[in-house]
Parts: structure tokens; C-alpha cells; sequence
């Protein structure tokens, strides 16, 4: 496969799955204001804070308001993870490889991303809609079922071949890297107070934090309580839910060893070395160690070993042709 064709399909999914990432967590935020007790701020600058981009939000926007982080995470044409422009981005890079993928997905894509700017027209022509919990409550929830729904076109139409499976790599390294970063975000930010740890309010943060991974359901299936260690092991280390670090570590493994042909527990490439390091890391570590070395410190490495493979990826598969 060119390796023109591989980047656009890789940065294809991790442009939609980005832009769901950003609805849910938006989502999610909107409907906590709702469960907050009286006299307690609200928290909106923790949700610039996760997309690593505070510094160019306060130069654009200053005061992190609410309709302020929504406006910059959802519509800013010129930040390049909003909503709009993810769309817009993938909708470029499948444009480039429309001989590669199928029909069905650009068709998808395309209406996906024309809905997107309908509504950025909507509230251009009545910005008023941004105070409106209804009208971004239903625009969100759209923008996470278009996502799922071309991921699922994605594996019914397209050939699970190379093409499919750096899409899947894209796709999972995205989500995975948006888990560690929501929860490293609810430990050290998200909080106003240590006074409220162990309250309820701190319950329903954590509540917030699980509906964020869409893990709420999953989580209570498997523990009756809110337990904060108990929401970092799932979202970590369990194998079962797709949205965990360990699951999606380890669902890349499997596709790059497919592209390679390399048998899984072996390497050829730097990239397989990183990922394989990582994933032994992974499996071999229990929430019990997390809690000893420090919740943060232990996201902040599963961070930059993310921000690694990506880059090594690229490195090994994409350096000859890379625009994203």
C-alpha cells in the first residue's frame, strides 16, 4: 500500500474518532452543570485542559465560559481539533483515497460533515441556539452516533486488508490517548476542592468521568459502587471494554502485526517495539502499583508513550508522504 494511501486512512478515523471524543466529553460536561450543587463553580476550563490546547484557547478567548469552550471546541474553524475541523479534515483525507475506500463511507462522511456546517450556519444566523441546552444536546448526540455509525460502515463495506487495519490503528490510538487524558484531567483539575473528595458531588464527577468514555453501564455491570480506584483500573487495564487504554493498545498490536506480517511477541520495526513495550507494560501492571507510583505520573508516561508510537508509526509507514 502507497504510503500516501496509509496516512489518509489512518488520520481518517483518528479525525472522527477525535470529534466524537470531543462531543461526548462536551456532552457530558453540559448535563453535569445540571447535577451541581448550588454555590459550586462550574467547571469548563478542565475540558480545554484535555485537548492539551489551553494556551491557544486563553489567546483567542481569555474567560473560559461556557459558550466560550463550546464555541472553541465545537465550531472554531481555526482550532484545528474542534469538532468542524476534524470533520473537515478527515472529509479531505478520504477525498484522497476515495479509489481505496468504499462508497458508502464517503457518502457517510460527506453528509456528516455537511451537517456539521449546517448547524455552524444555524448559529451564525441566530447565535442565541448557544444558549440553548436542547439544540447542543441534540447537535452532540448526532455528531457521537455519526461517528459510530461510520465506524460501522467502515467494517462493513471496506476489505479488512492493510487499509482497514491503519484505520483501526488510527482510530484506537485516538481513543486511547482521549481516556488517559480525561482521566488524568477528573484526578488533578476537575475537582474545585479536596474538601469534596468522598462526597457527592465527588460521586458524580466520577459518574461524569465514566458517561465521558461512554463506561458507565459497563463499569456498573462489573462494581455496585463508584470506587475511584475501581473507575481507573477499568478504564486502564480492563480487556474486555473497548474504550480502555490496555483493550485498544493491544486491538493496534494486533493490526500493525497484520500490516508487518511480523508474529505478535516479536518485532522488525521501531514501531512494533514501542507498541509491544508498551503493551507488556500495560499487562504486567496493576492499579495497585498505579496508586504507588501516582495516578498522574502514571498517565503522564502512558501520555508520552502514546505520543511515541504515533510518532513511530509515522515514522516507519508515513515518512515518505505525511500532510496531516
Amino acid at each position: 500500500m502507497l504510503s500516501r494511501v496509509a496516512d489518509s486512512i489512518y488520520w481518517l478515523n483518528r479525525y472522527v474518532e477525535r470529534s466524537e471524543n470531543v462531543a461526548r466529553f462536551v456532552d457530558v460536561n453540559l448535563n453535569l452543570m445540571l447535577d451541581l450543587p448550588a454555590g459550586v463553580e462550574q467547571q469548563w476550563r478542565p475540558l480545554v485542559v484535555t485537548t492539551g490546547d489551553l494556551d491557544r484557547f486563553e489567546k483567542s478567548y481569555g474567560e473560559a465560559t461556557a459558550e466560550n469552550v463550546v464555541r472553541f471546541l465545537t465550531f472554531d474553524r481555526d482550532y484545528p481539533n474542534s469538532i468542524l475541523s476534524c470533520i473537515r479534515f478527515a472529509r479531505e483525507n478520504a477525498r484522497s483515497v476515495r479509489e481505496i475506500i468504499s462508497s458508502e463511507m464517503w457518502e457517510d462522511l460527506n453528509s456528516f460533515y455537511l451537517f456539521v456546517t449546517d448547524t455552524e450556519s444555524q448559529l451564525q444566523e441566530n447565535p442565541s441556539l448557544m444558549d440553548s441546552s436542547e439544540f447542543l444536546h441534540k447537535f452532540f448526540r448526532i455528531v457521537k452516533l455519526a461517528s459510530h455509525r461510520f465506524c460501522g460502515i467502515m467494517d462493513a463495506t471496506m476489505s479488512h486488508n492493510e487499509g482497514w487495519h491503519f484505520g483501526q490503528m488510527g482510530r484506537l490510538l485516538e481513543r486511547a490517548d482521549k481516556t488517559a487524558r480525561i482521566l488524568d484531567v477528573k484526578y488533578y483539575i476537575l475537582l474545585p476542592s479536596a474538601h469534596w473528595v468522598g462526597t457527592p458531588l465527588d460521586q458524580i464527577q466520577w459518574m461524569a468521568l465514566l458517561k465521558s468514555a461512554s463506561a458507565y453501564e459497563m463499569y456498573r455491570k462489573c462494581q455496585h459502587r463508584i470506587v475511584p480506584s475501581c473507575v481507573a483500573d477499568f478504564l486502564i487495564f480492563n480487556r474486555e471494554f473497548p474504550r480502555s487504554i490496555y483493550f485498544c493498545i493491544r486491538q493496534v498490536e494486533q493490526s500493525l502485526h497484520q500490516v508487518t506480517g511480523i508474529p505478535a511477541g516479536t518485532w522488525s520495526t521501531s514501531a512494533e517495539r514501542a507498541l509491544g513495550r508498551m503493551s507488556s507494560r500495560l499487562g504486567y501492571t496493576t492499579i495497585e502499583d498505579v496508586i504507588e507510583i501516582g495516578l498522574h505520573e502514571f498517565l503522564d508516561r502512558t501520555q508520552l508513550e502514546l505520543n511515541q508510537v504515533g510518532n513511530e508509526i509515522t515514522s516507519v509507514f508515513f515518512q515518505t508522504y505525511s500532510v496531516s
